[in-house]
């Protein structure tokens, strides 16, 4: 019956069912054909603190607003001049500017699709007219996409937070190192190719670059007092999100003066609003589908299928690093989290994978997915924006997934470069991390579920009626539980067709990836 719903489900999905439908169905369903078991629990978790209840529910819409007013303002064309005054007396310097811009945007506006449009267009045409190889351009436009996504306060970052149950403030910190190292393992390569092709660098003038960052000055404050704000103790994370929200819609309406208050930000409001209510109706709804996995101990009995095949934690990231190569190729990361996460954290904790540790993993091989051949969702989005064959856009983004898999090895073995700051700022043990050789001091040995006291067994009885499934229940799997957060864009149009937003000053463009997306946006004059 199980399988034949999932087959149902799944058809559903590839004919353009919203993803909010499949999951509510999916569960209702489910839960009705398991024993002594009831879909209520699932619905008392909705309206509790474990989401509806929770305070830091609201940071997803402020920070989700905020994003969209960055999107839709000159932020772009800001962050381009101020990267080139600073780096582009560098060999490769327009590379690198292109690099730290689309990180410095993708990080605040959430979508990877959006730098894309944005930043792409400014810099594309730049990166050609300096004499840059075309397919060196093409492949660093579409691999600067999602640079920014480890760094806060992306999105993805908080809705992995809030899924998988794990302090927002730590995973922020815990994604600074793996970042950088992706930014500056991509830099490297924009400068080989630079000195290769002796492009042409543009001589340092403090005063030039002086009086750039006085232009950018509000949005390059912007991090520093966020997390300066966080850190000090002065600003709980959804406080954080009011003040983002705040401190940009002053910035841009009354400062800046790229958005008008009365044309655009209506148009904004209601986009962006759009979004949230697309990835609130999604985690409701998968908090149910996730009740029924954990009641019935799925993640339990793929652990035990597991351990009988992969009997280290080095096999098992090996393994995990493939599968979610392959996942970020296929769903949008938004997707991706509500649908992975619940399976694959309990696993995790059971072969030794610190929760912080994992979840940069995660968003690391999602941002590899992203450039992925042959269905990585930024290939069709730089073939649409850019008017360039699809297998031409596969073959220039090949070196740059080469060295983003080099900072994933890394960043996979090197546990410490995701638990070190969080260790620093929170003190040492904030984040345990077990060796490399495999939980509970064997070395290259993988407990099985009964010697770790939590495996299912015949005699176990089935979970009581009306027990609780939600997000926090994989806890009593293995999982923490800490305080959660939110905020973001756009990608998830992809799934649940919401609403783009044209951008009326240059930094926006979002009806552009309509074509790929299927959203609907507020002109929809984009082709179809």
């Amino acid at each position: 019956m199980s399988a034949g719903v999932a087959i149902l489900f799944v058809i559903f999905a590839l004919i353009g069912a919203p993803l909010f439908a499949i999951f509510g169905g999916a569960a209702m369903v489910l839960f009705h054909n398991l024993p002594n078991t009831s879909i209520m629990g699932a619905a008392n978790d909705v309206f509790s603190e474990k989401f509806a209840d929770s305070p830091l529910l609201v940071t997803i819409p402020l920070f989700t607003f905020a994003g969209y007013l960055m999107a839709e303002s000159g932020t772009p064309h800001r962050l381009v001049q101020l990267s080139r005054a600073w780096f582009g007396w560098l060999p490769g310097g327009l590379a690198i500017v292109c690099l730290v811009a689309s990180a410095f945007f993708t990080t605040f506006t959430g979508g990877s699709g959006i730098t894309i449009v944005a930043i792409g267009g400014l810099l594309y045409p730049a990166l050609l007219y300096d004499r840059y190889p075309e397919k060196f351009s093409l492949g660093l436009i579409t691999s600067g996409g999602s640079l920014g996504l480890l760094f806060p306060p992306s999105l993805p970052i908080i809705l992995y937070g809030v899924v998988a149950g794990v302090q927002i403030e730590k995973l922020f910190l815990a994604g600074i190192v793996p970042g950088t190292l992706t930014v500056v393992a991509l830099s490297v390569y924009a400068v080989y190719t630079g000195k290769k092709m002796k492009m042409k660098r543009e001589p340092f003038q403090w005063g030039a670059a002086f009086k750039v960052l006085g232009v950018a000055k509000w949005e390059v404050l912007l991090p520093v007092v966020l997390l300066g704000g966080m850190y000090s103790g002065l600003l709980r994370i959804h406080e954080a999100a009011a003040f983002t929200a705040i401190y940009t819609l002053v910035i841009e309406v009354w400062i800046y003066r790229d958005v008008s208050f009365t044309k655009d930000l209506p148009r904004i409001i209601r986009d962006s609003m759009t979004l949230v209510g697309a990835i609130l109706a999604i985690l409701a709804t998968a908090i149910g589908f996730t009740s029924y996995l954990i009641q019935a101990r799925v993640p339990m009995m793929i652990l035990d299928m597991m351990s009988s095949v992969i009997t280290s934690q080095v096999m098992f990231l090996i393994c995990l690093n493939l599968f979610l190569i392959v996942v970020g190729m296929l769903m949008d990361i938004f997707s991706a989290i509500v649908v992975v996460v619940p399976l694959i954290a309990p696993i995790a904790e059971r072969f030794g994978v610190d929760p912080y540790h994992l979840g940069i993993i995660f968003l690391l091989n999602l941002e590899i997915g992203y450039l992925t051949p042959p269905v990585g969702l930024n290939l069709f989005i730089s073939s649409f924006r850019f008017e360039k064959p699809i297998t031409t856009v596969y073959r220039s983004v090949i070196p740059f997934i080469a060295l983003l898999i080099v900072a994933l090895g890394l960043t996979t073995y090197v546990p410490q470069l995701s638990t070190w700051l969080p260790d620093v700022v929170y003190g040492a043990g904030a984040t345990e991390v077990t060796p490399l050789g495999g939980p509970g001091g064997q070395p290259g040995v993988a407990p099985t579920l009964n010697e770790l006291g939590g495996g299912p067994t015949a005699e176990q009885p089935a979970p009581d009626e009306g027990t609780g499934g939600g997000l926090d229940e994989l806890e009593g799997e293995g999982g923490t539980k800490d305080s959660t957060g939110g905020g973001g864009l756009d990608e998830l149009e992809h799934e649940t067709g919401g609403g783009g937003a044209k951008g009326s000053t240059g930094g926006g463009g979002l009806d552009e990836l309509e074509h790929e997306t299927g959203a609907g946006g507020a002109n929809d004059a984009a082709p179809r």
